[in-house]
């Protein structure tokens, strides 16, 4: 089960935002989450006290993001097996909570490959749970160390792509540190801009589902004093025509073999776009977000959100009639075509940036030696 509680603090509380934690109080241990279905408006956090009301926080994106869906599906393998449950299904249930995210799986995999090495070298649940949860920290600590290179190579890239600064920046979705065990990804990098005084403006596309944009990433400039404007997602064709994009920078939740780009949906038409306009479009992943095992993007599953997430609109503390609690803004049994994700063709991606380098052009061959070299650095 899962228990929610309020939690103050307003703006006082450190930029390095804890959207996930573990605790061991006196009744056994739990995982805290940063409910980011209840941002901008209140900050609330849940109590997971097994997977299964991780799975339920991963579906409902109170937890989301692809490097952070790793950690939260690492420390969900060790909570199952600290308490006592079967990892084993606890993994199984974790991993199919959201299907085009390969961060979690991989998440899942280490711990779950941590607990089953030590069960089987020393036949101790406990020893194994301790490795399980092992694994975890050590996924959390590595995501914040990558999140900081990623930030480093980003700006670099800008730098280089965009000399003179004074960069105008246009990001969808939120991949800050919402996202992250560190400042996150693509939203890294423009925080390092901005830091640096190189950031001149940022473009925030409000981003479906649940307008992640308006409400997170827009959270997030304004805590850290950033210089940024908020934008219907079918308003950026006119920002282009403009002139007033320079580039744009993304995250992903995949990143299939051949260089394919699975990220939320309306980054594919943003592409589009930044080609015609001669714009760089720029994705920012660790390494762990790239799955060789997905050949293609036609081989990447699209997950499909609620109908009511487009036809519904939700309004605290105000009646509501709609099935998903929402007020209604469409006839009601109007049919929602609502994918959470597209996927963007390499052709169209003019770099991607891991902690471990800058791949352009994007091809697979590239890709490909990013990822060795990544394994490598990691068995030396």
């Amino acid at each position: 089960m899962a228990d929610q509680q309020a939690r103050t603090g307003g703006d006082e509380r450190p930029t390095g935002i804890p959207v996930i934690r573990w605790e061991e109080p006196p009744e056994g241990p739990v995982l805290v989450l940063l409910d980011q279905t209840r941002l901008p408006a209140e900050e609330v956090e849940l109590v997971c006290t097994d997977a299964s009301a991780l799975v339920e926080a991963i579906r409902s994106l109170a937890v989301r993001g692809a490097p952070l869906l790793g950690i939260a599906g690492a420390y969900g393998v060790a909570l199952a097996a600290a308490r006592g449950f079967d990892v084993a299904e606890a993994a199984r249930a974790l991993e199919e909570a959201r299907p085009t995210a390969v961060n979690l799986s991989v998440g899942v995999r280490r711990a779950q490959d941590a607990h089953q090495a030590e069960l089987a070298r020393t036949g101790d649940p406990t020893a194994a749970a301790v490795a399980a949860l092992a694994a975890a920290r050590a996924l959390h600590q590595e995501d914040a160390e990558a999140s900081a290179r990623m930030a480093a190579h980003g700006l670099a890239l800008l730098d280089e792509l965009l000399p003179g600064g004074g960069h105008r920046v246009l990001t969808h979705c939120n991949s800050g540190s919402l996202v992250s065990g560190g400042e996150g990804t693509a939203f890294a990098v423009a925080l390092a801009a901005h830091r640096e005084g190189r950031l001149r403006r940022l473009w925030v596309d409000e981003t479906r589902p649940l307008l992640q944009g308006a409400r997170l990433t827009a959270y997030e400039a304004a805590r850290t004093g950033m210089a940024y404007t908020l934008l219907t997602d079918n308003a950026a064709g006119s920002l282009f025509a403009a002139g007033d994009v320079d580039a744009v920078l993304i995250g992903a939740d995949r990143i299939a073999a051949d260089g394919s780009v699975a990220n939320k949906v309306g980054s594919y038409p943003l592409a589009v776009l930044a080609r015609y306009h001669h714009v760089p479009f720029i994705v920012v992943a660790p390494v762990t977000t790239v799955d060789p095992g997905t050949p293609d993007g036609a081989s990447i599953e699209v997950e499909q959100r609620p109908g009511f997430e487009v036809t519904e609109v939700a309004a605290p503390h105000v009646p509501v009639t709609g099935a998903g609690g929402g007020i209604p803004v469409a006839p009601l049994g109007t049919q929602a075509y609502n994918p959470a994700f597209d996927v963007t063709p390499p052709e169209l991606v003019t770099a991607i940036v891991t902690e471990e380098g800058v791949v352009s052009p994007v091809t697979a061959e590239a890709l490909a030696e990013l990822c060795a070299r990544a394994r490598g650095a990691a068995l030396g």
